[in-house]
């Protein structure tokens, strides 16, 4: 989409849903389905942070459990109530509250335990050459030279 095609404000439930699902392999690329992500930044041209409009089914998890090294996270409850999960403990949200997450910071990720959608924006920057670590998954991330995920085990063994 070229600048001068780029909108200016839209209705965010309108935006197009991610084509790509998840950048996780199987079999933990199941355990996010039922997520549907809306990458709202990227209808702008954005290029220092990124806005997804995010939906969790009933099960769904946001992400796998993870930290990043060098991008901030943050997320604001907009419909629903996920439960906020750390390595040190877990935290119901409900809507209204938001959670940040310091790059390096503790590992997190939200869960959807309860029989509605839960719909969230979560914000992060575009730091490059960021890495992902997950503490409870055989699986490292990397952000390449192109601004793409690669995916791999912690021992660097490709997926």
């Amino acid at each position: 989409m070229s600048a001068s095609t780029r909108p200016t404000a839209i209705n965010a439930i309108e935006a197009p849903p991610r084509s790509r699902q998840s950048i996780y392999p199987a079999p933990l690329a199941t355990r996010v389905a039922g997520r549907e992500k809306r990458p709202l930044g990227d209808l702008f041209g954005l290029k220092n942070f990124g806005v997804n409009l995010t939906r969790l089914e009933p099960g769904a998890e946001s992400a796998l459990l993870h930290r990043h090294a060098k991008q901030d996270e943050f997320v604001y409850v907009l419909q629903g109530t996920p439960t906020l999960v750390t390595e040190t403990g877990e935290e119901l949200l409900r809507p209204g509250m938001c959670a940040g997450f310091a790059a390096g910071g503790a590992a997190h990720h939200l869960v959807n335990r309860t029989s509605g959608d839960v719909v969230f924006l979560e914000i992060g920057d575009r730091t490059p050459g960021d890495e992902a670590s997950y503490p409870r998954d055989d699986l490292r991330a990397r952000m390449g030279a192109d601004g793409k995920w690669q995916i791999s085990h912690k021992d660097g063994t490709p997926y």
